[in-house]
């Protein structure tokens, strides 16, 4: 049981995401090193009026592939770009520097796999370096092989994102921090330099709708992102929404998002209707000239929503 220190406050504070009315349109893609590079595409992204940006992470893929691509049995191969991926703070570290309004998104990083004490550093440092950019999307998991190289307990792996991302909250928002947990232990620490969003930047969960994971959102999430096409959206945000109220949380205080879009105008006005602040369309990961391509593609659906 984690424990925090008297008079530090709830472990739960709530980040604006800065999306008013309306839906905007960002884009997502593993950055590889076969396919366009970050500090080009990022500032091939702002210059067509994308919204965001998001990386997401893999550390390696064990060659064993024990684990079916996304824990989904009868899945396809695992694709190349999988463990062809940059390190995503240091790519969006690069995208940052080459930009001005681009926000810039973690789709998601692996927390369970993170020592939280470096992790807050990294994601407060990037959200100093791009000005108040920084999405921090995250997530529990799903390759089991990769998580055992870093020592994970896979069956505890919830516990442990919820800690460390608890921990994190209080190395980003207090001048003497600490955290007495099950999984994460730290006597009163100075650490430097803290997040410019305030209290600290949204925290954006990516995962699927279970009793757990609607749990976490509630309590320690900003927005819910899900990947389109795995499950019933829709439902979803309405149980988060009805789990928010039932927990005595304003569920205006919640965000949507959606990972992987289906890049259509009807689809998108739906996503819309349904509440969705933004969403990431998809980009191909491993052809430099696909990929500039395919945001030329987008262009007709960006000026309708971002213009």
């Amino acid at each position: 049981m984690h424990a925090f220190v008297p008079g530090r406050g709830s472990s739960r504070t709530d980040c604006g995401l800065g999306y008013g009315p309306g839906m905007r349109l960002g884009a997502l893609i593993f950055p590889t090193d076969k396919g366009i590079q970050p500090i080009e595409l990022a500032k091939e992204c702002e210059a067509r009026g994308f919204d965001s940006l998001w990386f997401p992470e893999h550390s390696h893929i064990p060659v064993s592939r024990r684990t079916p691509w996304g824990g989904r049995e009868g899945a396809p191969p695992l694709p190349e770009e999988y463990w062809r991926t940059h390190d995503q703070f240091l790519a969006l570290a690069a995208a940052a520097a080459v930009t001005t309004d681009l926000k810039l998104g973690t789709g998601i990083t692996l927390v369970a796999q993170r020592d939280p004490l470096w992790l807050a550093k990294e994601v407060a440092t990037l959200d100093q370096l791009s000005n108040g950019r920084f999405l921090f999307g995250i997530g529990f998991g799903w390759n089991h092989e990769e998580m055992e190289s870093h020592g994970t307990d896979i069956k505890r792996r919830r516990k442990v994102v919820r800690e460390k991302i608890l921990a994190c909250k209080e190395l980003w928002t207090k001048d003497e921090a600490e955290f007495h947990g099950e999984y994460v232990n730290f006597e009163a620490s100075w650490a430097w330099p803290k997040p410019v969003q305030q209290p600290h930047p949204p925290i954006v969960l990516g995962c699927s709708i279970t009793d757990l994971h609607v749990k976490h959102i509630v309590e320690y999430g900003d927005a819910w992102m899900p990947i389109q096409g795995r499950f019933d959206i829709g439902e979803g945000w309405a149980t988060i929404q009805r789990a928010a109220e039932d927990a005595g949380r304003d569920p205006s205080t919640i965000q949507l998002g959606v990972f992987g879009a289906r890049p259509d105008q009807e689809n998108l006005d739906e996503l819309q209707a349904l509440g969705a602040s933004w969403v990431a369309l998809g980009l191909p990961p491993l052809d430099r000239d696909h990929a500039l391509a395919t945001l030329d593609k987008y262009a007709p659906l960006v000026a309708a929503y971002n213009g």
